[in-house]
């Protein structure tokens, strides 16, 4: 059983496209499949989208509807606990994630890999800026944590039953990073290359901000050397402090003049001060959200499964 699990915030305009692109591929295979929509909270045409489909394919199209809007991570975590396939997908609605590549994916979990990561080689839709920093976010968190990621992969991925499992029942943050979680995780894992496609219509839903609050949360869950700061940044002050005194007693003509000198030396040690303590803050609200313990989603309505008569 194969499950194809994708994230739907505003998609109404590429909704039946991916639909059928996707299903003219699953259709090629001789394993049975459902494609598990998750609406999470769109605000425009996408749920009457998702009916048109569902009674279209009452057989293979699941619908999962949140009850406001919990964002993409939350969106392919309700996939993840929900889907009962054996081989788990997870794509974008855009097409950007091609379609064309699942026989390939399969035949790689039927060689007994269990995570499939899917390595983005060219995406010319992105941009310049975005490019550059999306190939620096992963030197970076990859410089800071003591796990690998796989530079450029996506939220195109895949995965068995055994680590979804895991998935389900140990991570469970509030904060979440689940392609980072995928390639955590072990098991026999391997890549396979993929050119971004086209998108079909719409733009994407991440703003710089998005991007940014995403990477902090990112490098956060994965990595507690920014809490070493204020110990580098102590080190690195003592020894400035020690190369002042030197020149200090060395300089002909005595001391430098020492205003100048002495507003230098204060902006650098606040500065450093409040970067401390901004780092400090940010782990502080990620602990916070962890204590409240709220639900990382809520689902108003589950149908096209056994489950939508629960609901």
């Amino acid at each position: 059983m194969i499950s194809i699990i994708v994230s739907v915030y505003n998609e109404e305009q590429g909704l039946r496209a991916f639909y059928t692109e996707t299903t003219k591929w699953l259709a090629q295979l001789s394993e049975p499949y459902g494609i598990w929509f998750v609406n999470d909270g769109s605000t425009d045409k996408s749920s009457e989208v998702l009916s048109e489909l569902l009674e279209q394919d009452r057989e293979h199209v699941r619908v999962i509807t949140f009850s406001r809007n919990f964002g993409h991570e939350a969106a392919m975590t309700a996939g993840l606990d929900y889907a009962d396939g054996d081989i788990l997908i997870f794509m974008d609605a855009d097409l950007q994630h091609p379609p064309a590549l699942i026989p390939e994916i399969v035949m790689k979990m039927q060689e007994g890999y269990d995570v499939i990561s899917m390595v983005r080689t060219r995406n010319e839709t992105a941009g310049l800026i975005k490019n550059i920093t999306s190939g620096a976010f992963y030197r970076l968190i990859n410089h800071m944590s003591d796990i690998h990621l796989e530079p450029a992969a996506s939220d195109f991925f895949a995965i068995d039953r055994k680590a979804a499992m895991v998935l389900r029942k140990n991570y469970r943050e509030t904060v979440r990073f689940l392609r980072g979680y995928v390639q955590n995780i072990g098991f026999r894992k391997t890549t396979i290359d993929y050119e971004a496609a086209p998108r079909t219509a719409g733009e994407s839903h991440y703003s710089l901000r998005k991007l940014w609050r995403f990477s902090m949360d990112t490098i956060i869950c994965f990595s507690n050397l920014p809490l070493k700061l204020g110990i580098y940044a102590g080190l690195f002050s003592a020894l400035l402090g020690v190369l002042l005194i030197i020149y200090t007693l060395f300089t002909r003509g005595g001391a430098p003049s020492g205003y100048a000198t002495i507003i230098i030396v204060l902006c650098f040690m606040f500065a450093m001060l409040f970067v401390v303590v901004g780092v400090i803050g940010e782990y502080i609200s990620v602990i916070f959200n962890e204590l409240k313990d709220r639900p990382i989603y809520i689902i108003s309505d589950i149908e096209g499964t056994a489950h939508e008569e629960e609901t």
